[in-house]
């Protein structure tokens, strides 16, 4: 007997014409009945995922502020979307029957039966959450595109799904009745996610692993899913991975004005002790976008840095200036005293003392307006430096810290304490209004952006600048009292950022 398969058994046409690939319409339909099912269960016997759950909404809790568009697909009863407090909360799903009860459960959200392939939407989120659904999909590639359609240039999509690791585990416990059933299904690793993302104009900004332990069980729980699962080798044994992804920037960008598409700038000078070099800031620095805005903010100096920075504002009338005596202590404090004062739409930071030359400005500018990043962070440690412009020592810490945040923020950083960066100001808004989750500790400033676009999933991008030697003054770091406050500030982040 021949054993070919009749390829009419899993096609059919409309009477238009219409092809239809009846294998997926089985495929839908068998779930959706599954889904329904599952639901009614669910009203006798929730099962033992209540735990894993509740350990999930904390994970999303973190990573979506509330008062955000946020769209899930495959939202069930909705309960994941309710806890994210969102300003609009969209939930799709295809089983009616879940739907019902999500609209009984949260009715100020609103939900709409749809297909994940072909969503009847035409709006546009700032988070789309697809929470265990990727291994329940016909095709993985068609959601996302259909992700892709309802995204922006700033849209975030967080997936997590589970880990096949747990292919059998999770098989036992549907047989001892301790988990929902469910139907055959797609075990994909992060890798065939990051692809099949790819494919569809995506690029991953970060990826973990969560969940070692889906029980209740006090104490041992919590030491498993918030610090065991993030050391190796026990995030291999995690049962679900997270990833945070955003669309790839497009050329020519989808720009709707000109603060996107011609941005203007602002750089911060804060300036201690510099009056050597504020005139050769003057003569160096290029003009970048509809306009460039210089904001000095002199911190106590003991020379005549404030009169410096007088004289040479009167003597160049062609720049935009503000000269800002600072209130308080420390570059971070001038930092965030300067950015409260820039007006443009992008705002960066020089230090004074010019070992990074102000001639590479221009390079973040890029950076940010082409969309490569979202908050640009110099780095000094790619190419070599001129012989006094760093001690040994703090190159050697440099380096230690640069991987201990690489590791905590899960996005690369290269160098930690190099002066320049950018980002835009409306991304800067968000970190400020959300800085009491870290606290106000931070005398450099670096850290307190660092570890806020990591809180707010901003990509962080490294852009490699040459270090120069300082020709005026002395520098402003204290090696041992800085480093020991360094560490501190690592080990503080590890419990804000890393084990939550």
């Amino acid at each position: 007997m021949s054993s070919a398969v009749d390829p009419a058994a899993d096609s059919s046409h409309t009477p238009t014409g219409v092809y239809v690939d009846m294998a997926r319409v089985r495929y839908q339909q068998s779930r959706q009945a599954h889904w329904d099912a599952v639901a009614r269960r669910m009203d006798i016997r929730p099962g033992w995922g209540g735990y894993y759950h509740r350990r999930l909404t904390q994970v999303y809790r973190f990573l979506v502020p509330p008062g955000q568009r946020v769209l899930e697909i495959g939202c069930a009863q909705g309960d994941l979307l309710a806890a994210l407090e969102p300003a609009v909360g969209v939930g799709v799903d295809f089983s009616l029957e879940m739907l019902r009860r999500a609209a009984q459960r949260h009715p100020h959200l609103r939900f709409v039966q749809a297909d994940a392939h072909a969503i009847s939407l035409n709006e546009t989120f700032d988070v789309i959450i697809l929470s265990d659904l990727l291994n329940d999909l016909w095709d993985v590639q068609r959601v996302l595109q259909e992700v892709a359609r309802l995204s922006t240039p700033r849209t975030r999509l967080i997936i997590n799904s589970y880990s096949r690791l747990w292919e059998l585990p999770l098989a036992l416990a549907e047989r001892l009745g301790l988990a929902n059933p469910t139907l055959h299904q797609n075990w994909l690793t992060v890798e065939d996610i990051a692809n099949l993302l790819y494919l569809t104009n995506f690029e991953i900004i970060r990826s973990w692993q969560e969940i070692l332990l889906p029980l209740p069980i006090p104490a041992i729980s919590a030491l498993c899913n918030r610090i065991l699962v993030k050391l190796w080798p026990f995030n291999q044994l995690a049962l679900t991975n997270l990833i945070v992804a955003r669309p790839r920037p497009r050329w020519p960008l989808p720009c709707a004005d000109e603060s996107t598409s011609n941005p203007s700038v602002s750089v911060v000078v804060p300036a201690r002790n510099e009056a050597g070099n504020i005139p050769h800031l003057f003569a160096r620095l290029p003009r970048m976008g509809r306009e460039t805005e210089l904001v000095f903010v002199e911190g106590h100096s003991k020379d005549d840095t404030y009169a410096t920075i007088e004289r040479e504002i009167a003597g160049h009338p062609e720049w935009r200036c503000k000269l800002l005596k600072q209130t308080g202590i420390g570059k971070g404090d001038a930092v965030r005293q300067g950015f409260a004062h820039a007006e443009g739409d992008i705002l960066m930071i020089l230090d004074a003392d010019l070992t990074v030359p102000p001639e590479d400005l221009p390079r973040f500018y890029e950076a940010l307006r082409l969309g490569h990043g979202e908050f640009i962070n110099g780095v000094r440690l790619v190419y070599p430096m001129e012989a006094r412009s760093m001690r040994f020592l703090n190159l050697l810490g440099n380096k230690f810290f640069s991987l201990a945040f690489s590791w905590l923020l899960g996005q690369p950083v290269k160098d930690t304490l190099c002066g320049t960066k950018a980002l835009w100001k409306k991304d800067y808004e968000v970190i400020a209004a959300n800085r009491a989750y870290f606290g106000d500790f931070d005398p450099f400033g670096d850290f307190d952006l660092l570890f806020g676009a990591a809180k707010q999933n901003l990509k962080i991008l490294d852009l490699p600048i040459r270090y120069r030697e300082r020709t005026y003054g002395t520098t402003n770091i204290q090696r041992w009292k800085h480093g020991w406050l360094l560490l501190k500030m690592a080990l503080f982040a590890a419990w804000r950022i890393k084990f939550v």
